[in-house]
């Protein structure tokens, strides 16, 4: 295709394989926008086009990711604005007709749908820092680090330390909305299952957590927060698809004469009544299965 359509805040290159979106800088711009620069959606990314009335003389143009495409939007889990949506492209009414034509053209090549086992579209690239109410966060590709302040943190973390957390030994992470109550991001563990198990502790809150930090009074903005979280969760699953997969190592088979030993010396226990009939049967059978 190759055209470009122009819209409020942004531009988007129709090409055969993708799409490119690149963002406005102007004053008017969501700053979201503005520190995401440009973005490449693979056709394979997105699963429908839609067209609808906006306001205010408008009309909005969208493509809707595919589930597990897109790092940024897994991360925001529903918790963007819809003027924030880096999927939109608002335009005048008047180019309604146009408009169509390109969804329609761009519906043609559609042919993936469903989620997707990997990303497809490219994380915000790393290093990466924001500063939060409580403390500093940066992330350099393999690492995540935690300083934290000295007005804002809890004496819990003070007690715990400036925090460091290595990609591989992490799971995902959980971001809220610093627009919301209680904004915070928060690092989970590797192993979530155990996390999760009946008998694991309860997660602290985000001001007394050391794998979290928080934001509100102007700390942690979307436009800053929300692209490192995003970078930091296709790290982490990046990792976890190029890590080998364990390969069972089958338990070294017992000594022979080392068996036949203990089995006797089972059956003296049994004679002096050391041991019990059901005893000694169970564990002789335990002990001829390591052969």
């Amino acid at each position: 295709m190759g055209d470009v359509l122009a819209g409020f805040h942004a531009a988007w290159e129709f090409e055969s394989d993708s799409v490119l979106i690149r963002y406005e800088r102007g004053i008017r711009t969501p700053k979201l926008f503005q520190a995401l620069g440009e973005r490449r959606v693979p056709l394979e990314a997105i699963a429908g086009v839609t067209l609808t009335p906006g306001r205010r003389g408008t009309v909005v143009l969208r493509v809707e990711p595919r589930a597990g495409a897109d790092p940024l939007i897994e991360a925001a889990a529903g918790q963007l604005k819809e003027s924030g949506d880096p999927y939109r492209l608002v335009l005048p009414a008047e180019r309604e007709t146009l408009a169509e034509y390109y969804a329609d053209e761009l519906r043609a090549l559609l042919t993936e749908s469903g989620k997707t086992e990997r990303y497809l579209v490219a994380p915000p690239e790393a290093p990466l820092h924001f500063k939060a109410y409580d403390g500093k966060a940066s992330f350099d590709g393999t690492a995540v680090s935690f300083r934290w302040s000295w007005t804002g943190a809890s004496s819990a973390k003070w007690k715990a330390g400036d925090q460091s957390f290595p990609v591989a030994d992490l799971g995902g992470v959980e971001w809220r909305s610093p627009e919301m109550f209680e904004g915070y991001l928060r690092l989970l563990p590797r192993d979530a299952e155990a996390a999760a198990a009946p008998a694991a502790p309860a997660v602290p809150q985000a001001d007394q957590d050391p794998a979290a930090v928080v934001f509100g009074l102007g700390y942690g903005p979307v436009h800053e927060s929300l692209p490192f979280a995003a970078a930091v969760l296709a790290a982490v699953r990046e990792r976890s698809a190029s890590a080998p997969v364990p390969v069972p190592v089958p338990a070294p088979r017992r000594d022979p004469a080392d068996i036949a030993e203990r089995i006797r010396h089972l059956g003296e226990l049994h004679q002096a009544g050391l041991v019990t009939d059901e005893e000694f049967s169970s564990k002789k059978a335990e002990l001829l299965a390591e052969l």
